[in-house]
This record gives C-alpha cells, sequence and structure tokens, in this order.
C-alpha cells in the first residue's frame, strides 16, 4: 500500500494538498514500511496549483493533474485540503487524511504500521491485500 506525505522538507508533513511542492512516499504492508522517491512538483509551494487558484478550468485541470500523478497512493497525509480536492482523491479511492500542525512523517508512519498489524479498517485490508496480489 503506497502512501504519500505533504512535505516541505521531507521530514513532517506540514503542506496543504494544493499547496504541497513534494510528496515523501512511502510503501507499507503487513511486515512494515519503507522510503520511495519523493513525488516532486516544485521546488517550495504548487505555484501551478496556487496560481491558478480562481481562474475555473485551469485551477481544476491542474488539481486533477496533481490527483493524477499520486493516483497510485492510497493515502495521502496533509495538513488541510479543500472539499473539491478531497472528494477527487475519494473519487480515485484515495483516503485523505487531515493531521493537527506540523507532525513528523517517521510519527505517521509508525502509528499507521500500528494500525495495519492491530485492526485495520476494512478499505484498509483491501488496500493491502491488493498491493500484495499485484506485487
Amino acid at each position: 500500500m503506497k502512501v504519500a506525505f505533504a512535505t516541505t522538507d521531507g521530514i513532517h508533513v506540514d503542506e496543504h494538498f494544493g499547496r504541497a511542492g513534494r510528496f515523501a512516499i512511502y510503501e507499507f504492508t503487513k511486515n512494515g514500511y519503507s522510503s520511495l522517491d519523493d513525488r516532486v512538483f516544485s521546488v517550495g509551494r504548487d505555484m501551478l496549483v496556487e496560481g491558478t487558484r480562481g481562474l475555473g478550468s485551469l485551477h481544476d485541470d491542474a488539481v486533477q493533474g496533481k490527483v493524477e500523478k499520486v493516483s497510485d497512493c492510497d493515502i495521502i497525509y496533509m495538513t488541510s485540503i479543500g472539499g473539491p480536492s478531497a472528494a477527487r482523491l475519494v473519487k480515485k479511492g484515495i483516503m485523505p487524511v487531515k493531521v493537527k500542525g506540523k507532525m513528523r512523517i517517521e510519527e505517521e508512519a509508525v502509528k499507521l504500521m500500528e494500525t495495519i498489524r492491530n485492526a485495520p479498517p476494512p478499505w484498509m485490508r483491501r488496500a493491502l491485500e491488493k498491493d500484495q496480489q499485484e506485487g
């Protein structure tokens, strides 16, 4: 199961989905997790998404492009997300997870691993099983 973390520094979940210029990507299995290559949209904030805000279809296309580039992930952690972006993620089968304030990716990964090992919700079990069958 792939998980993305919206980050500015690769260490913390500290960015809004649309503004995030970078997502740290991790692979989770029932046995543990490992870091994969980051998805980088821009250095710093994603000005393609941010700069088109309020411009209708230009903004919608920019957000949809970001959603497509993380569509292989099952969960995305971020500090905030707008309703339309969250709906786009959910439509792709991606669970958006908001964290309260700046959190260390490693801490969130450990918590997620505990959930996977102890009591994953049904949708998470399906994601883990799907990836195990594909892998």
